[in-house]
């Protein structure tokens, strides 16, 4: 047999579907939560009905915010995709829905930008693809044809691969000058220093920073992989655990700690759900007995001979995808420059945690007829303040700004020639604030673009050196 029919062989082969059912289940609740939060928040209205201005990613400048209620309802339709899901009633057509919905929301503002909306998208596209309804679903009770305890490998292996690639990218983008010298990091835990449980103290120590930010870096480089091994893998997973609950306390990063760490079970056996329940009725047999789930009689009978063609066309899938999530990251290398100065190429690279940004800008609009006619506009007069303090610190957005001041002077002030400048001084990392742009480039003269931008000043000023322990 040679290595391309024993692959495929593998790959087709049937594996309990607990594990990524369980998963299905879990993807729904915690989208669920996350929606329901949004509304108790007031984040809808603040978000996407109250700003006058939205940022768009390049190529999708067409997405806007539903009219009215529009989005107050659109979030209610993501709630609702969000319970199908976690029930498994009409399956097919929730996730597809709540995929739309989601990457419709995620494309309304670049501000909002999140990799863990990012990551939520991508799992949600495979879980299109993916029959994770087959069991413990209102379909497969409705439809004895559809229930099946197994699935085949690639359904499980496809998630297994979107994980591995977040992680280790996780891990390798941290190799850089300013992490390695403990920045950002140093400047994040002292803000902390009240932090209970002695954590605090150890908050303000270099030694101790050091640890945690080399040792994010082999955690995310070699501890990944590791979750592939089973001698390795309940192990590196209680790491994962407790470094997950910390960022959660410590940093308040929304969903990314629970989702990572639930995407983190698919590394364990397929049946590792059918497992536990069954250690559980053994401890706790009366209680559990009425709960514990009935196998249909056909279930787990399914072969999987799959046509050729079909196995050539999944293959082909799952190859394409996993390159193109390894590429996709990876393009901040033909850009110029420090990618967390720039921003060409950091989103959906998993550049995560890697900069503080604290800066200002200010625009100018010329009239190129009348030079004399010089008006300052402060971006708080259109932007809301997260919007104002985002955009300081991005060349990209700072250019859709311009672009828009010089299309409203043109219709509400008879404008015939407007110029835009924009004066930018950004602190990466701690560093001085640095001039960011040219503040002598007229921005209504520059089209958005994805190549690389010569009117971004480049960073020269160097990170001092933070290493050494620290006195009391």
């Amino acid at each position: 047999m040679s290595y391309w029919q024993g692959l495929k062989q593998r790959l087709f082969t049937p594996v309990d579907a607990s594990s990524i059912t369980v998963f299905r289940i879990g993807f729904g609740i915690i989208m669920l939560w996350d929606t329901w939060r949004y509304y108790a928040k007031g984040w809808v209205e603040a978000y996407y009905i109250q700003p006058d201005f939205y940022f768009k990613y390049h190529g999708f400048e067409w997405v806007h915010p539903w009219d009215g209620d529009g989005m107050l309802i659109h979030f209610a339709v993501m709630g609702l995709c969000a319970f199908l899901i976690v029930v498994g009633a009409f399956y097919r057509l929730a996730i597809i829905v709540f995929t739309l919905a989601f990457s419709y929301v995620f494309l309304l503002d670049q501000t909002r930008y999140l990799n863990h909306f990012y990551l939520v998208i991508l799992f949600s596209i495979l879980l299109c693809i993916i029959p994770a309804h087959r069991q413990y679903s209102v379909d497969a009770w409705l439809r004895p044809r559809l229930r099946s305890a197994t699935l085949p490998a690639w359904t499980l292996w496809l998630l297994r691969v979107q994980m591995e690639i977040v992680l280790i990218f996780a891990g390798l983008v941290k190799i850089n000058p300013d992490w390695l010298q403990l920045q950002p990091l140093k400047m994040w835990l002292a803000e902390r220093s009240d932090f209970p449980f002695g954590l605090g103290y150890l908050f303000t120590q270099d030694w101790s920073v050091g640890i945690a930010a080399y040792g994010v870096i082999a955690l995310h480089i070699i501890g990944a992989p590791l979750l592939l091994v089973k001698r390795t893998r309940l192990a590196v997973f209680c790491v994962y655990a407790a470094f997950h609950c910390l960022n959660h306390f410590v940093f308040y990063i929304g969903i990314f700690p629970w989702f990572t760490l639930f995407a983190s079970l698919l590394f364990f056996e397929p049946d590792w759900p059918k497992r536990l329940w069954a250690g559980l009725r053994q401890k706790w047999p009366l209680r559990l007995h009425l709960l514990t789930p009935r196998n249909h009689p056909h279930s787990g009978s399914q072969t999987y001979n799959t046509p050729a063609a079909q196995q050539h066309l999944t293959l082909a899938f799952v190859a394409l995808w996993a390159a193109s999530q390894i590429f996709i990251p990876l393009r901040h290398l033909l850009y110029p420059g420090n990618v967390s100065w720039t921003e060409e190429g950091h989103r959906f690279a998993w550049q995560m945690k890697l900069r503080d940004k604290d800066g200002w800008v200010d625009f100018y609009v010329v009239d190129a007829d009348n030079p004399g006619n010089i008006t300052h506009v402060p971006p708080q007069w259109f932007l809301t303040p997260k919007q104002a303090r985002k955009m300081a610190g991005r060349p990209d957005m700072i250019l859709q700004f311009a672009h828009f001041l010089a299309a409203h002077w043109r219709e509400h002030y008879a404008m015939a020639n407007p110029q835009v400048y924009a004066s930018a001084f950004v602190s990466l990392n701690g560093r001085p604030p640095t001039l960011l742009i040219d503040p002598t480039r007229d921005l209504t003269k520059v089209e958005r673009s994805l190549w690389p931008a010569d009117w971004i000043v480049p960073l020269n000023q160097p990170l001092e050196m933070t290493l050494g322990l620290q006195s009391e």
